[in-house]
């Protein structure tokens, strides 16, 4: 039996449309994937306002995917802000 590596933290992400943006793009290339947001009802999402939406994890084997992936959606949202939508 194949043992699963344990997930580690890959990055923070900014916002809920990154993140779920990031998350369908790993599932449709069957990267393995969490996600943990901040948000925390008691606080009414204080640390999100602080800390960033929330973190992915994964494998150790997958990172670079991971975070090559990220690099990709935050510079096409870039394109968007300065060159309006396309």
């Amino acid at each position: 039996m194949e043992q699963e590596s344990p997930f580690i933290k890959i990055a923070v992400l900014e916002n809920a449309i990154e993140a779920q943006l990031l998350s369908s793009v790993l599932t449709q290339y069957e990267i393995p994937h969490r996600l943990r947001s901040y948000h925390d009802t008691a606080y009414d999402g204080l640390f999100q306002l602080q800390k960033g939406w929330g973190e992915i994890y994964g494998p150790h084997d997958v990172r670079q995917q991971v975070l090559d992936a990220l690099v990709e959606l935050r510079s096409q949202a870039v394109g968007i802000h300065e060159n309006g939508p396309v």
